[in-house]
């Protein structure tokens, strides 16, 4: 009985969660398009979640791009069709691994950093006070990191992309492979819906960061040692989540291709 009881409050903790996140995510949402805008506030979060990460993607698409394009030559070169690690790295990239880790390093740098900042001002009731005050937190706090994030994080998977894309021919230049022999494989590995993939997925994958990085923080509580606790917690279900969408977003545009 005990053990059933301790079952059913998990449960009802769970659905209650879950219930208060779905409640904040469409509130955010529908205030994206009301006012006030809070264009300053949006300015400063884009250039901490946008600007601010453009390194670590770079940095994150060049050398998958190269181990990529390396690991397609060699297992092409038997075969004599190394022309086509172009498409290959292009089509693995844009699909998959550009929006996908992307996303992560935005999980783990920006998403973290969100729920931190808000569990803060949560612990030393600043939250409080702006409700005090009639504030909308909502509007004030949630909409402008999300309008920032849904912003950022598409142009950051594009520069992830890109630079990929350049990895993968400074490695597949040592073996012969010419720009235009490089570019002209994609139109033979990709559709015009795949592109539209890889452009959707991040806004779906920037939804759910900030929608988890921002539902953690609010809730936290237990001072610094909550703060901590609620960074890493927000971190670990955004990457699980990232990685759980990749797959049924990919499913439904496999069904319509």
């Amino acid at each position: 009985m005990i053990r059933l009881s301790a079952i059913d409050q998990q449960m009802l903790g769970f659905f209650a969660r879950f219930q208060a996140f779905f409640f904040l995510a469409w509130q955010s949402f529908i205030r994206i398009f009301s006012k006030p805008y809070y264009y300053r506030d949006f300015a400063i979060q884009f250039d901490k979640l946008g600007f601010s990460s453009l390194f670590i993607c770079v940095l994150t698409g060049l050398f998958t791009g190269m181990v990529m394009a390396l690991q397609a030559l060699i297992q092409l070169k038997p075969f004599a069709a190394t022309s086509y690690v172009g498409g290959m790295v292009a089509v693995t990239m844009i699909k998959e691994l550009g929006p996908v880790l992307a996303a992560l390093m935005v999980a783990g740098r920006v998403g973290s950093a969100i729920t931190a900042e808000l569990g803060t001002m949560v612990v030393t009731e600043q939250v409080d006070a702006m409700r005090v005050e009639g504030t909308d937190i909502i509007q004030r706090l949630v909409t402008p990191r999300l309008k920032a994030m849904l912003v950022a994080l598409p142009l950051l998977t594009i520069v992830t992309d890109a630079i990929s894309m350049l990895g993968g021919y400074l490695i597949a230049s040592g073996y012969g492979i010419s720009p235009i022999m490089y570019l002209s494989t994609f139109t033979q590995f990709m559709v015009p819906l795949d592109y539209l993939e890889g452009v959707t997925k991040p806004l779906v994958f920037a939804f759910l960061i900030t929608m988890i990085a921002c539902q953690t923080g609010l809730n936290t509580g237990g001072g610094a040692e909550g703060v901590g606790a609620a960074a890493k917690r927000a971190v670990v279900l955004s990457s699980v989540l990232v990685l759980m969408c990749d797959f049924f977003i990919a499913k439904i545009f496999v069904v319509f291709r």
